[in-house]
């Protein structure tokens, strides 16, 4: 294996050195590419002060707050230039804990997409309110409805992708951002029969920093679900 996390970023200054401690201190030999959108905090710059001292580091700078799903698609096609065989999506906010890395790289030595479940027994969240484990719990249930998809959690962003998935996807017309880009790339995963496993995970809520979350990352997720199922995506898409 040769694996790559990829980690949108946008005003994690205050995060960005402790996640890479974190990856580091548990997968010594991953590479870490950060795709930042201008961040006016400077965690562009704090990467690439990294970057410029650590071979594992490697930075993407965009112009500006592109979003979340375009700034995974540029790093996949980053990973998919290199050799990279196994590309991780992982939040910087340090909700995606990097001790659980060894867990996903073990179950994807037979699987090809592997998904950090909060639902699964093991799993869970940490200092969420009701309402928030409503939504997520409701929003997978919601989208295992209509998708006929059997995954325990499908909204959750700390997932590893063998590269043969995002090979196989035409990423360019991936439409979605947010809760619904995650639910599309395992939607298309799926459609193409790849095999799909889960490893729990427990999702503490961010202690620095602002949420990205908004009202239309939510609509957008209710109303592509259904654009997915009439859509169908061939199994060639």
């Amino acid at each position: 294996m040769k694996p790559l996390i990829v980690t949108p970023t946008y005003n994690e200054a205050d995060n960005i050195n402790r996640l890479f401690e974190g990856i580091f201190s548990v997968v010594p030999d991953i590479h870490v590419l950060v795709v930042d959108d201008n961040s006016p905090d400077g965690t562009g710059a704090i990467a690439d002060e990294r970057a410029a001292s650590d071979p594992r580091v490697h930075v993407l700078h965009r112009e500006g707050k592109l979003g979340l799903g375009t700034a995974y698609i540029a790093g996949f096609k980053w990973a998919l230039e290199r050799d990279y065989t196994h590309i991780f999506e992982m939040d910087a906010d340090l909700s995606h804990q990097p001790k659980y890395l060894p867990d996903f790289l073990k179950k994807a030595e037979d699987h090809q997409l592997v998904l950090g479940s909060r639902a699964l027994p093991g799993g869970g969240t940490e200092g969420w309110g009701m309402g928030r484990k409503v939504l997520s719990r409701g929003g997978t249930l919601y989208t295992r409805t209509i998708l006929w998809l059997p995954y325990t959690d499908l909204t959750g962003g700390f997932k590893c992708f063998h590269r043969e998935v995002l090979e196989s996807i035409d990423l360019d017309s991936v439409q979605s951002e947010g809760y619904a880009f995650q639910i599309e790339l395992t939607w298309r995963a799926h459609r193409r029969g790849f095999k799909v496993g889960e490893v729990p995970i427990i999702f503490p809520d961010r202690t620095l920093g602002n949420s990205k979350m908004s009202k239309n990352i939510f609509w957008e997720a209710v109303t592509m679900v259904w654009k997915l199922r009439f859509a169908g995506y061939p199994k060639n898409s």
